[in-house]
């Protein structure tokens, strides 16, 4: 694994795997004969792809890739959390050392989007307080909902259910989001309310319907917990609910999503321009290429989903027009006509800015991983990729505001199949989390 926070190498642009991951590749057909530029670029992608894979040093290094177990595999050891192990633990220096990270294949290509590590940088104590703070159910006034209530790993960071449940089994009027690749997004939830991740952190907790807490009442009660009153003061120098945020931030900043098919063949891609005969005079590019081609046969995209990746990408379905950038999301905010029929619909982003213009718009939503994390669109009102293929086929609900990214499309049954294969293709693994060490 590289050392360097270089997650873009200049030859990368030139071979188009960056742009075609960001959605700014038009489609076009093979070149039907390779260049020495071919092959040098191709070479330029081995040598990152080599690097990308070395090992980590022996023992703890503050350089980090992201998705590494290590940051959220909780303090070692089993059962609650004693507080002589939480002391130990606080007690190594290295825990509070700011984190120089990387991030997996594939989101990499999006390392000049990083958010909040300005404000709040990554340690490892703050990731371990935020996770004990992120599966503990007293978070909430009747100890009953946490936040990965909602956000369940399990459930693709998120809730297989139409709404949101709180306490006392109250449902809200939308669908969770997800809560991974946080670390690549600014403004958060549906309507984009909350200006930081922290600010999202915190929003539940307070909300009536949600965890129905006061941030006050919460902040006492873990004050009254041994283990959290230790970690709060001793990372954050106080015990507030800024601190609270902080930490539960960068736990989920911390959780993102590992490279899919769909990023192993791209950095496939430009060699199928080349003959491989090419790179045979120089043996360590043509391991290194090797390499490549043997990660992308471990990890294969099918044809379907290779055909749907053309269609995505081009005019003719249009996703890449607001799925986009490295995590398949332009992070913005558009009508695309969902829940505008009803009678009283949920006008999103215009209740933030107070703008006409914005009336039933919300947040693109990633791309990664969202086979994982049925139903979907703001309301919950599609169970399928398929409906949702279904959904833009048919050019969305009509309305004034609807977004002029949005038309109908001619699109055939094997396309809307293919689409929803490719999809599915860009599914990574998670990090594994122990959910279950938290504070006596």
């Amino acid at each position: 694994m590289s050392h360097t926070p270089k997650f873009l190498h200049a030859s990368l642009l030139l071979t188009g795997v960056v742009l075609s991951i960001v959605g700014c590749e038009p489609s076009s057909s093979k070149s039907p004969k390779a260049t020495s530029e071919d092959a040098a670029e191709a070479s330029a992608v081995a040598s990152d792809a080599a690097a990308t894979a070395k090992a980590d040093d022996a023992g703890k290094s503050n350089k980090v890739k992201l998705g590494s177990p290590e940051l959220t595999a909780g303090i070692p050891g089993e059962g609650p959390l004693k507080l002589a192990e939480i002391e130990a633990w606080l007690n190594d220096p290295r825990n509070h050392e700011t984190l120089e990270i990387e991030l997996p294949l594939g989101l990499a290509a999006g390392a000049s989007q990083v958010q909040g590590l300005d404000k709040n940088p990554l340690t490892r104590a703050k990731i371990e307080l935020g996770r004990q703070l992120y599966f503990d159910n007293r978070l909430s006034a009747d100890r009953t909902v946490s936040c990965s209530s909602c956000h369940h790993p399990d459930e693709g960071f998120g809730k297989h259910t139409q709404f949101g449940v709180g306490i006392g089994n109250q449902m809200g009027g939308r669908n969770s989001p997800v809560s991974y690749n946080r670390i690549l997004s600014g403004a958060q939830f549906w309507d984009g309310r909350a200006g930081t991740l922290e600010d999202q952190a915190i929003g539940p907790i307070a909300n009536p319907i949600e965890m129905g807490y006061t941030h006050d009442a919460c902040v006492e009660c873990l004050k009254g917990v041994p283990g959290y009153k230790l970690q709060l003061e001793k990372i954050f120098g106080t015990a507030d609910i800024a601190a609270v945020g902080k930490a539960l931030a960068s736990f989920e900043r911390a959780i993102v999503t590992g490279p899919s098919p769909f990023d192993y063949y791209e950095r496939l891609r430009p060699f199928e321009k080349i003959d491989p005969e090419d790179l045979k005079d120089d043996a360590d590019q043509y391991a290194k290429y090797q390499q490549i081609v043997e990660d992308a046969k471990a990890h294969p995209m099918s044809d379907s989903a290779k055909r749907g990746r053309e269609l995505y990408f081009t005019e003719k379905a249009n996703c890449s027009a607001c799925h986009v950038g490295a995590n398949l999301t332009d992070e913005k905010y558009h009508n695309i006509g969902v829940g505008m029929d009803k009678e009283k619909p949920d006008i999103g982003r215009e209740e933030v800015t107070k703008d006409p213009k914005d009336r039933g718009a919300f947040k693109t939503p990633t791309i990664r991983n969202v086979e994982m994390s049925a139903p979907y669109m703001h309301d919950g009102s599609q169970k399928t990729l398929e409906e949702v293929v279904e959904w833009y086929a048919k050019g969305g609900h009509p309305n004034p505001t609807l977004s002029d990214k949005i038309k109908k499309l001619d699109l055939t049954a094997q396309d809307k199949q293919d689409l929803v294969e490719f999809m599915k293709a860009c599914t990574g693994e998670f990090p594994l989390v122990n959910r279950d060490r938290l504070p006596e």
